[in-house]
């Protein structure tokens, strides 16, 4: 179990094994338990880890694990991850049975393949669960609410109830009990308020730079919102955040099913601008931006790259918050602004991260180049007669006001075994008749081909192709969007007749 909503979880599983192993003449001599632990990764999972290394370090002395259901592996994203686990038992040896499922875990066919469908719902139930939670913090963020972190030097968090009356100020590691309750931020202490007003002042109007404004704030023994000394990053932070303001800004990174953490680009924030009372001057938030991103304007691209050069020589690896600590540097912000993101940045250098940031790079150019797929598309449904109308908000084609369509232009990726991979999400929200799925080739930079996904045909929020995919999905897949411009031709009575 995962969170404190499911406090019982485990003693329901428990109770419900104790019953199987009754039943079943079982003596149970062992028990593996993972409280508190997300089944999305195998990372943090002791008791998993445990199990395992018991059964093939030959420690274990039982025969059979009794698990409660196909889903107690993990709600691993691939599938396969739990069906490896449960191998790893039965090479050792050791048989695993399912207390809680409608199958014996005999290696029949029927048992496989609803082992199989449940693996793949157990990851499903996480994918669409993350994405409803990532909407509702999306919406909470958009009313003025805070979601997690620490509010920062000169800020505090607030409990509101469902009415929006306050309840009082949380400390540090104090968190909300009651799930209609909500959090805001709002002035700290007077003096901490002061403090950050003199930051942007010695900044502003008395031009100090971030590492001479730490060095004033440690000798004057002021600590930071964490009770460390200060530092240039941490001053930085201060100078560049919107909080200060009262804006309300979500989103700038995420860790989407534990998967990858991402940087996601500006278009992808959620904010709420004036959700909070500010305790900076917008006139001086905007000076201070102004002042940091003017630092790197006067030097040229090769005198910047030589900075970041030098930077990675030094220490060996990047990032933004090495960046932002280095003395005489540039900030990472006016890295991103001047080469386009951070990663194109550190690919002049000569740095590679240890994660595959290139798919960053790849939504984005995807990202730009959705409206020329959506111009073209247009352009061919009306050279072939057709009339189409554009929501200007949702981008939905409605053709002669008989249909409509949407258009996603998806992503190919490779599995491990180099095998290339689309997946095609269908709009549930603008039920458009017709989805124009445009499947990008390996290098994603041209359209392989086109798939018209008809509305009434389709019963999955998602589709996951690969190259073949059998006479039900591959009817509809076609080189190019001539099929779509015949749908959409007009022809007159009098031709037909």
């Amino acid at each position: 179990m995962s969170t404190e909503h499911q406090k019982y979880s485990t003693e329901n599983q428990s109770d419900a094994i104790r019953r199987y192993a009754a039943l079943r003449g079982f003596i149970i001599v062992r028990t593996y338990i993972d409280s508190g632990r997300s089944g999305l990764k195998i990372e943090g999972r002791s008791g998993l880890w445990q199990l395992i290394e018991d059964i093939e370090g030959g420690n274990a002395d039982f025969s059979v694990v009794l698990v409660y259901d196909v889903s107690r592996w993990g709600r691993f994203q691939d599938a396969d991850e739990s069906a490896f686990y449960e191998y790893r038992c039965r090479r050792a040896g050791v048989q695993v049975e399912y207390c809680a499922e409608q199958f014996e875990n005999d290696g029949s066919i029927g048992s496989d393949v609803q082992k199989v469908v449940k693996r793949r719902m157990a990851a499903e139930y996480s994918r669409e669960l993350s994405e409803k939670v990532h909407a509702g913090q999306r919406r909470l963020i958009e009313m003025g609410y805070r979601q997690g972190g620490p509010p920062g030097f000169g800020l505090r968090r607030e409990l509101r109830d469902e009415h929006g009356r306050p309840k009082g100020l949380l400390g540090p590691r104090e968190y909300k009990s009651i799930q209609t309750d909500r959090v805001v931020l709002v002035p700290g202490p007077s003096e901490e308020i002061a403090t950050v007003r003199w930051i942007y002042q010695r900044f502003v109007e008395d031009h100090r730079d971030e590492a001479e404004i730490a060095a004033e704030l440690n000798e004057r023994g002021v600590r930071s919102d964490l009770g460390r000394p200060w530092t240039r990053g941490t001053v930085h932070q201060i100078l560049i955040n919107e909080k200060y303001i009262g804006n309300n800004v979500w989103n700038r990174v995420s860790f989407r099913l534990k998967q990858r953490r991402v940087v996601n680009d500006p278009s992808l924030w959620a904010r709420a601008d004036g959700a909070f009372e500010g305790i900076v001057d917008h006139r001086m938030f905007d000076a201070a931006r102004a002042i940091i991103q003017a630092k790197s304007q006067h030097l040229t691209n090769e005198e910047m790259l030589a900075l970041l050069r030098g930077l990675f020589e030094h220490t060996g690896l990047l990032s933004g918050l090495i960046i932002d600590e280095a003395d005489g540097c540039p900030s990472s912000s006016a890295y991103q602004h001047r080469f386009g993101g951070l990663l194109k940045a550190y690919a002049l250098v000569g740095f590679t991260p240890d994660r595959d940031y290139h798919y960053i790079e790849v939504n984005r150019a995807l990202r730009r180049l959705h409206p020329d797929v959506v111009a073209q598309t247009i352009e061919g449904i009306e050279r072939a007669g057709g009339k189409v109308e554009k929501d200007p908000l949702t981008e939905l084609l409605t053709v002669n006001r008989e249909f409509t369509a949407s258009l996603a232009i998806v992503r190919c990726f490779e599995t491990a075994g180099g095998s290339p991979r689309w997946k095609v999400r269908l709009d549930r929200g603008l039920l458009p008749d017709i989805t124009i799925a445009v499947r990008m080739g390996r290098e994603n930079r041209r359209a392989r081909d086109y798939l018209l996904l008809p509305a009434f045909d389709m019963d999955q929020d998602v589709l996951r192709l690969g190259e073949d995919n059998g006479i039900w999905l591959d009817a509809y897949r076609f080189d190019t969007l001539a099929p779509l411009f015949e749908l959409a031709e007009r022809i007159p009575i009098g031709k037909i007749a």
